[in-house]
């Protein structure tokens, strides 16, 4: 829905659990509109429980004119969303959706496509065909990586719920699991080193601050999380330690000039704390990683133009040939039109060149195009990072909120 948790808190014990959360619209307003404050309660609340013979014959009757969905990760290289995109129409294929992350030399993509002559579902057997065909550009230059890095090089049916095109929250979230599955978290050696520039320190002082300890007397391992505010900062940290196998049973949220401030109290599914160095070590390693795949430092190019089979091959080989790398990408198709928003960076490592991009426009033909340049570079006002005494605040929240918790009805 667009909300920013600006705060939030979560506990939970015997059983029962209180959620609060401090959110506001697109514009940094309260949210006053009683429609969406009922979606969420019918969403989340008992209005929203369906029964699962009610959701098996909707999932059945929409699966017949599904498009249908494929996911890919493998090692990424510049261009190598541009050849994906002339693969599928060189194929017959019209994208209706797609969603590409890129992070750390590797790829996650997951498309939804149907065939460009009747717009129906592809059936299995062509669908088995066009997988093959898109592991070989995937693999295009691993005749030399080992076998780990060729496996994973991969092309499969979408791990995603049948029966509907995915929310954008689900499809993110499936984004990170194959991230994680390629191991986007183990940082090339040649992306290492020593800060020697002014802007190799500002990406230091970016970077996340995770530090893990325990909490002996509850049996309860404490992640703290420290870093540059955005939206749907909490939705990646908590995903990545639900997909983990971790259950967070209390936790505090907030942020403070341009930082936010993450306090989890967390144990493993199997009811332990993190005991070993190593295991502390890749939750670390993870949740870096799940914070960073979603800041893209460059230009943010936004265009949408009368939908048509080809069209995204088509942008996607200009912004290639003029020398963009595609850091990530949300194609989605409304209606007539095609809405394409992506994160572009220049190759070499050189400042993108706005009115440059600009120009572009006249060798995509009938498209609209607007240009924002993105940054991660703002500071807190102060010249220190702000300190918080989360385990107080949390107890304090709890006890107040406590006193007056109704369930949504």
């Amino acid at each position: 829905m667009n909300l920013t948790i600006s705060k939030g808190y979560i506990s939970c014990d015997a059983g029962w659990f209180m959620d609060v959360f401090h959110v506001k619209d697109e514009r940094g307003n309260k949210i006053t509109d009683q429609r969406v404050i009922n979606y969420i309660q019918q969403d989340i609340g008992s209005n929203g429980i369906t029964s699962p013979k009610a959701k098996a014959l909707t999932n059945l009757e929409s699966q017949a004119n599904e498009p249908k969905a494929i996911e890919m990760t493998g090692k990424d290289r510049p261009g190598l969303f541009s050849e994906i995109s002339a693969v599928l129409a060189d194929l017959g294929c019209n994208i209706i959706e797609a969603h590409a992350w890129s992070h750390n030399a590797h790829l996650a993509c997951v498309v939804y496509i149907s065939d460009k002559s009747t717009d129906t579902p592809i059936d299995d057997h062509r669908l088995h065909a066009i997988e093959d065909h898109l592991t070989t550009v995937l693999r295009a230059t691993s005749s030399a990586a080992t076998e780990e890095h060729a496996n994973q090089q991969e092309v499969k049916p979408a791990g995603l719920p049948k029966g509907q095109l995915c929310t954008t929250t689900k499809v993110e979230r499936r984004l990170h699991q194959l991230m994680v599955s390629v191991r986007d978290f183990d940082v090339p050696v040649q992306h290492k080193r020593s800060p020697t520039s002014a802007a190799d320190s500002d990406e230091e002082d970016r970077k996340a601050s995770i530090s893990i300890e325990s909490c002996i007397e509850k049996g309860y391992s404490i992640v703290t999380i420290q870093c540059k505010d955005r939206r749907r900062l909490m939705f990646d940290t908590v995903c990545t330690l639900t997909d983990m196998q971790y259950v967070i049973f209390h936790a505090s949220i907030d942020s403070y000039g341009g930082y936010a401030y993450q306090e989890y109290f967390i144990r493993h599914a199997d009811g332990c704390a993190l005991n070993t160095e190593s295991e502390k070590d890749k939750v670390i390693k993870c949740l870096e990683a799940a914070i960073e795949r979603r800041v893209c430092e460059g230009v943010r190019l936004e265009l949408c133009a009368y939908n048509r089979v080809g069209l995204l091959s088509d942008i996607t080989r200009v912004l290639r040939e003029n020398g963009l790398a595609v850091l990530r990408a949300d194609v989605a198709t409304r209606g007539e039109k095609s809405v394409n928003a992506f994160y572009v960076r220049d190759i070499s490592g050189n400042n993108v060149d706005l009115d440059f991009i600009k120009s572009m426009k006249r060798e995509m033909g009938e498209i609209d195009l607007s240009v924002m340049e993105e940054t991660t570079n703002y500071r807190p006002t102060s010249t220190e990072r702000p300190k918080f005494s989360i385990g107080e605040m949390l107890k304090s929240q709890i006890e107040r909120f406590s006193h007056s918790f109704v369930a949504i009805k």
